[in-house]
């Protein structure tokens, strides 16, 4: 069955109708949005306004590059601190029990650190410290254990 020429126009009309709502709100939004963002703001001080928001970009970039700087030296200067701990507890007598003795490795970012060993017996306890460079034992023979430790130290990232 065909529309007559009244029910085309009514549907025409809707249509004409339906979409016209439609950009009226979309308009409406949009006005609604660009009224808040100029709020209190006259013709003569949008230019004023806008060129503010620019300088302030234009300082917080040069903050940014400041915090970059910064935190760059602090990683460098990172390196240098501790940041590697190995411990390998041990025993060095066959007269003593249980592992009473122990190795500590303190490391650097570059390996590089000192280890500290703790030999106990049932008489005393002694300590000993030897420095470490770039993981090897710099100025002193490094024992098996204390050897171990630096490689546990090694591991940590």
């Amino acid at each position: 069955m065909l529309l007559n020429l009244d029910q085309a126009g009514w549907i025409i009309t809707g249509a004409v109708f339906i979409w016209l709502a439609g950009l009226s709100w979309l308009v409406y939004r949009n006005l609604t949005h660009y009224r808040r963002l100029t709020a209190g703001v006259t013709k003569k001080d949008l230019k004023t306004v806008l060129e503010k928001l620019l300088t302030g970009a234009e300082k917080e970039e040069g903050r940014v590059d400041e915090l970059i700087k910064q935190l760059e030296k602090v990683e460098k200067d990172g390196a240098f601190h501790i940041q590697k701990i190995g411990l390998v507890r041990f025993n060095p007598f066959a007269d003593t029990g249980g592992d009473q003795s122990f190795t500590l490795a303190l490391l650097n970012g570059e390996d590089s650190g000192f280890v500290i060993s703790s030999l106990h017996s049932r008489e005393s306890t002694r300590f000993y410290a030897k420095p470490v460079k770039k993981g090897k034992g710099s100025d002193y023979e490094l024992s098996t254990e204390e050897k171990r430790a630096i490689k546990k130290a090694k591991k940590i990232k």
